[in-house]
């Protein structure tokens, strides 16, 4: 029997409970990206970009453009003050093009097709209003899509994942290494721009899966053998590490699995997010809360879904959502356990004349860390069950719901149904108001 939890029909701290369908793609949806406060972008496998609305689920734009599958997708908005924002999104494909698309009009832009290899990760730079794209090598690019540097070719494997550092550098995944580069910015517009190897950090035994900036000051590394590790972001040394997220006896309120053997797969991280306190990790099938300041993991669900856990997402509330191979997508709510008090000291013979005092401090101190010492555990609150294959990622829109995508080839529109009955209810009234129809009928 699966140790999996399990949730029964009362859900009631589940608001979504109603949902639109989205039709259009013809393959698996692996990348939604959002635009703005209620426009989201989604692609997959089958090279096809669709813009939608998230309030209505309307479908916006069909962008046609690539011929093979999407491999990276970035939003794009341009941060001159002398005209109206412009949104623009960025794909990747394993065609070799890279193409740039306006939100507004869903036409396309322009389009690079210099590449020698697939791209696997974009990144926008907006403090210097470029982008980087990741495969082979790394290059960089302006607005108008002039290649302004590049490094040079650094592995058949190539760069699988960027993140954004501060003081115009960038950390890449390549393979087990992990890559620092920096920007060199140029005064002059497109002459003199440069992109440098700064160091080399070979802390991982595994490929390096994920990647996040938790703040200005650190940034958190994931690999495939369930490593984890906390860098400084300045100075890109190691702060902090945990590689035994899979072993029972770290974790002692855990209840213990007998198992023959781990497969590496039940102890990848697939995916990294994080809040200035926390790093939330998916690995294997659970996932995992990592705190910073204490440098341990103060709570995991070991077995939260039925397969690997894809993408993981903090909501405002304390609330985190998981979406996984297994089709589902749960909601989970990060809980204080009530804890029994301390047992008190006891006081023996050589206390009444106070010999044994320092001890009794040290007691005190330790049941005071104790008492300071919150025990965390993650509850099941909701399971959103509309998906017949993998749910690949999704998008939290707040009160206008949450967006996923799967390998069925549909994305789906969780809203929330109360709200969503409410709204009906006030369009109705205002419609009859506006008719004349409100009249009270004796």
């Amino acid at each position: 029997k699966s140790s999996v939890q399990t949730i029964g029909e009362e859900q009631i701290q589940n608001p979504y409970t109603e949902l639109l369908v989205l039709k259009g793609h013809q393959d698996i949806v692996r990348f939604l990206v959002q635009i703005d406060d209620c426009r989201f972008a989604s692609a997959g496998d089958d090279g096809i970009v669709f813009l939608w609305n998230a309030q209505t689920g309307e479908k916006l734009f069909e962008l046609h453009g690539h011929t093979h599958k999407i491999t990276a997708i970035a939003p794009f908005s341009s941060s001159d003050a002398s005209e109206e924002k412009k949104h623009l999104i960025l794909t990747a494909s394993a065609d070799r093009t890279v193409i740039v698309w306006d939100c507004s009009s869903g036409r396309q832009v322009q389009k690079v097709s210099c590449f020698h290899s697939t791209v696997k990760c974009l990144t926008v730079l907006q403090r210097l209003d470029v982008w980087l794209s990741g495969g082979s090598d790394l290059c960089v690019w302006n607005r108008k899509l002039d290649l302004l540097c590049k490094t040079s070719h650094l592995t058949d494997a190539g760069i699988s994942a960027l993140v954004e550092l501060p003081k115009n550098c960038v950390a890449a995944a390549v393979g087990k290494e992990l890559i620092i580069f920096r920007v060199i910015a140029s005064n002059d517009g497109s002459e003199g721009w440069n992109v440098l190897e700064v160091k080399r950090l070979v802390d991982h035994q595994d490929n390096i899966l994920s990647l996040v900036s938790v703040n200005d000051l650190t940034f958190v590394t994931g690999s495939h053998v369930g490593e984890l590790i906390v860098w400084d972001a300045l100075d890109w040394t190691k702060q902090a590490s945990e590689c035994n997220f899979w072993d029972s006896s770290v974790h002692p309120d855990v209840q213990p699995e007998i198992k023959l053997s781990q497969s590496p797969n039940e102890t990848s991280v697939q995916h990294l997010t994080s809040d200035e306190e926390c790093v939330f990790a998916a690995v294997g099938k659970g996932i995992y809360v990592y705190n910073l300041q204490m440098k341990r993991v103060i709570a995991c669900q070991r077995t939260a879904h039925d397969s690997s856990v894809l993408h993981i997402e903090k909501l405002p509330n304390r609330q985190l959502i998981s979406c996984s191979e297994d089709g589902s997508v749960r909601i989970w709510e990060l809980r204080e356990k009530q804890q029994l008090p301390a047992e008190p000291v006891p006081t023996g013979f050589f206390n009444m004349w106070g010999f044994g005092r320092a001890n009794k401090q040290a007691n005190q101190a330790a049941k005071k860390m104790q008492e300071n010492t919150p025990v965390y555990f993650l509850e099941l609150v909701g399971d959103l069950i509309g998906h017949s294959s993998a749910v690949q990622m999704f998008l939290y829109f707040g009160e206008l719901g949450l967006a996923t995508c799967s390998a069925d080839h549909l994305i789906i529109l969780w809203k929330d149904g109360e709200r969503e009955s409410r709204l009906r209810s006030l369009t109705l009234f205002q419609k009859l108001a506006q008719n004349g129809d409100l009249q009270l009928k004796f």
